[in-house]
């Protein structure tokens, strides 16, 4: 997840969710945007549905890999925080600071995961509906 300053944010459970909140601003239009740019028979004339579809799939992909690959990232390094508390908590035991914090990163660890589900979900809703609008205009190489 992109923080304002270019860097990663995954300490924040919260902030993570906002930014994939607007990484998935483009799922959320989806239905908005090929009403939008894709023509209806009468108008079909007036605008290249086949380079308009391609370019909303194009669009899609992108955002799906993108949001993928953070939220695999955001994932990967709450594991190392997790892993390295766990060595610490083998360690001295008795640490209850360390052992709060296990158990944070351990459910921040668990929420992350279970966007990953949450991620799949988006992904089929839109590119269904975009296989319903644009298959007549439009057939992506390989739907993913």
């Amino acid at each position: 997840m992109a923080a304002p300053n270019g860097t990663l944010n995954c300490e924040d459970f919260s902030m993570f969710q906002e930014v994939l909140k607007t990484m998935r601003s483009i799922d959320d239009r989806i239905v908005h945007s090929l009403n939008t740019t894709v023509p209806t028979a009468s108008f079909s004339s007036r605008v290249d549905a086949s380079q308009t579809c391609k370019q909303l799939y194009e669009s899609l992909l992108e955002a799906h890999l993108s949001r993928d690959r953070a939220i695999k990232t955001c994932i990967a390094r709450t594991s190392e925080v997790v892993s390295q508390l766990r060595e610490e908590r083998a360690k001295d035991s008795d640490n209850m600071t360390t052992l709060r914090l296990l158990r944070k990163e351990q459910t921040k660890l668990k929420l992350m995961r279970s966007e990953l589900n949450v991620e799949e979900v988006v992904n089929d809703r839109s590119l269904k509906v975009f296989s319903e609008r644009c298959r007549i205009h439009y057939m992506p190489p390989t739907v993913q």
